[in-house]
């Protein structure tokens, strides 16, 4: 399952990140977030927008697209 099928208020752990761009990769790794770690979604914006996901008390917005890559697994 990817982030971009998370529905508000839901948290999961990442369990992919190998198919991002690089230079995505490389930004999600300088906020803290790696495979294993734990998000959370706050807020997505409609028509393919971004997503607001939570870590470590930050926030952070990632494009749809990116989201589509992310591969978690959903904390129930």
């Amino acid at each position: 399952m990817s982030l971009n099928e998370l529905k508000l208020g839901e948290s999961a752990i990442i369990v992919n990140l190998s198919t991002l761009n690089k230079y995505i990769k490389r930004r999600l790794l300088d906020f803290g977030i790696l495979e294993g770690e734990e998000v959370l979604l706050k807020n997505r914006m409609p028509f393919h927008g971004p997503f607001m996901i939570e870590h470590n008390g930050q926030m952070l917005g990632i494009r749809y697209k990116e989201a589509m890559q992310i591969e978690i697994e959903r904390q129930w």
